[in-house]
């Protein structure tokens, strides 16, 4: 189930530029003030918002980001985030403040903003391990996952329970295979 605040996704989707307005007058201050506590300049914050905003905005578009927690956690972790990368690169300290301490945003909402972009990450991941399987696995497993019981699955198919059930199982493991082989890779562990 998606966050009310779902709607700011769906502004900067469609570029409604008055809620985008409201996102910068709302949020911009908070980034610009950590950023210039923690080693950067005012066109450092401008940048590394304007950053973060493409990335939420090509998450939403192609990777269809579902908010799970408020907008302002998810936006100032990606923030964050980046500018802790950012700092990383020129060889600075790290960070001294941190966000929760800075702003009431609350450390559980930045718990839940990190569960969403790992979420969204996984669920990525298994998009990707699904589509490189074999066109078999991918609509067994699709089918399975819908709501339909699994005989009126096995005659959509055209084969018998018993097979549905162990090929399933089959493409399953292969699936949760891939998957584990991949978590590190994509930064998931």
């Amino acid at each position: 189930m998606s966050h009310a605040d779902q709607h700011f996704i769906h502004a900067l989707l469609h570029n409604e530029t008055q809620v985008v307005g409201e996102i910068y007058q709302r949020f911009a201050p908070k980034v610009k003030y950590y950023v210039l506590q923690n080693s950067g300049s005012a066109d450092d914050a401008a940048d590394i918002f304007q950053e973060s905003l493409v990335d939420i905005y090509n998450q939403a578009k192609y990777k269809d980001l579902q908010l799970t927690c408020p907008f302002e956690a998810f936006l100032l972790m990606v923030c964050k985030r980046k500018w802790l990368n950012e700092l990383k690169k020129r060889g600075r300290q790290g960070v001294t403040k941190d966000l929760d301490e800075q702003f009431n945003v609350g450390e559980d909402s930045f718990r839940d903003a990190e569960k969403t972009w790992a979420d969204n990450e996984k669920a990525r991941l298994f998009k990707t391990m699904l589509g490189q399987m074999g066109e078999r696995c991918q609509e067994i497993i699709r089918l399975s996952l819908t709501d339909k019981p699994q005989e009126e699955i096995a005659a959509k198919l055209g084969v018998t329970y018993g097979y549905l059930r162990k090929k399933k199982s089959e493409c399953m493991a292969s699936l949760i295979s891939a998957i584990k082989d991949n978590l590190s890779k994509w930064g998931l562990t």
